[in-house]
């Protein structure tokens, strides 16, 4: 256990990091919204305003970057195939 330091902090940003990295709308959708909860008990641990705040806001961006959909904030990462190159690929 960390003494002085609010776990759920570091665990929102890990929920973050995993949407960001989610390729369909489902678990993009599911990791945001997991994120806005860890937000959520992040601010509900802290003493100071002005960090329960940002949490709170962090919370709300979270929620609507679920809301969203998958891809509107990120360039596509996925690689596109070209047509001449399809019949030329192995299994």
């Amino acid at each position: 256990m960390s003494f002085g330091r609010n776990p759920h902090v570091a665990k929102a940003q890990a929920a973050e990091t995993k949407a960001r990295a989610a390729r369909d709308a489902a678990a993009h959708a599911q990791a945001w919204r997991e994120a806005a909860r860890q937000w959520d008990r992040a601010a509900s641990r802290e003493a100071s305003d002005k960090l329960r705040r940002e949490y709170t806001d962090k919370a709300d961006a979270a929620r609507a970057q679920a809301d969203v959909g998958v891809g509107s904030t990120e360039p596509d990462t996925l690689p596109v195939l070209n047509t001449t190159q399809r019949g030329k690929l192995l299994n």
